[in-house]
C-alpha cells in the first residue's frame, strides 16, 4: 500500500461525498471507533477513512512503523495489518489481505442498526471506587467503553442506582447501575469517557 497523505477533514468529507477513488482502490471517510489490540495492549482509536488495501487511525499514544495490529471494527468484522507510516497522531495500515470495503461498510451499517448493538469495549482487570450516599466501596472493572463499564460485585448494587465512579489516576464519572446480576453489573456514564483516556488499556492498570 502506498502512503496516504495527511488531509484536511473538511477535504476528507468532500472527497467521501464522491466517493473518491485512487488507483484500485475506494477510499471511504468514516467516523467510528475500533478496539485496536497490538503487542499486549489495547485501546479505541478512531477511524479516519478506510480502503480496499489499508486505513488511517488516529490515536495520540506512541505508534510504531511496522507494529501488527489487529483491529476490530466490530464483534464480528475483524481485520490485521502493518503499520506503514505514523505521524501527527495517525497512523496508516496496510491490510495483511484486500477487503471490499463497499460489503465492509455494508455490513457494519446493519450490525448498527440492529438490536443489542453496542460499541466496541475494552477488556480491563483493574479496581475501581464506587461513591454512594452510603459511602465509598471497590468493584473489579471487566471491560470499559466511551459510555459504559462493565464489573463485578457483590450484589449489593441495585438497577437504576445513581453513583460517583472513580477509575484508575483519578478520573471520575457520573454512573448509572444498568443492570446487576449474579455478580455483574453493568454502568451507563452520564458524561462518556474521553477518546484520548481509552487509547490503551495500560492507563488502567492498577
Amino acid at each position: 500500500m502506498r502512503q496516504t497523505r495527511l488531509s484536511d477533514p473538511n477535504e476528507e468529507c468532500d472527497n467521501a461525498a464522491a466517493s473518491d477513488r485512487r488507483g484500485a482502490d475506494r477510499y471511504r471517510t468514516v467516523w467510528r471507533i475500533a478496539k485496536i489490540n497490538r503487542n499486549g495492549d489495547a485501546g479505541l482509536w478512531r477511524v479516519r477513512n478506510i480502503s480496499d488495501r489499508g486505513m488511517m487511525l488516529a490515536a495520540d499514544v506512541p505508534i510504531s512503523i511496522g507494529e501488527k495490529l489487529e483491529i476490530a471494527l466490530s464483534d464480528t468484522v475483524n481485520l490485521r495489518g502493518k503499520v506503514v507510516w505514523s505521524e501527527g497522531g495517525r497512523c496508516g495500515v496496510a491490510f495483511d489481505k484486500e477487503v471490499d470495503v463497499a460489503d465492509v461498510l455494508k455490513q457494519l451499517a446493519a450490525e448498527q442498526r440492529a438490536t443489542g448493538y453496542r460499541q466496541p469495549r475494552l477488556p480491563v482487570h483493574s479496581r475501581a471506587q464506587t461513591v454512594t450516599d452510603e459511602g465509598t466501596g471497590n468493584i473489579e472493572l471487566v471491560d470499559l467503553s466511551q459510555h459504559g463499564a462493565g464489573f463485578l460485585h457483590d450484589g449489593h448494587f441495585e438497577v437504576g442506582k445513581e453513583i460517583d465512579l472513580i477509575l484508575p489516576g483519578g478520573i471520575k464519572r457520573r454512573a448509572i447501575v444498568r443492570w446487576s446480576r449474579a455478580g455483574r453489573g453493568g454502568l451507563w456514564l452520564t458524561q462518556p469517557l474521553d477518546r484520548a483516556d481509552l487509547e490503551s488499556i495500560r492507563h488502567f492498570e492498577s
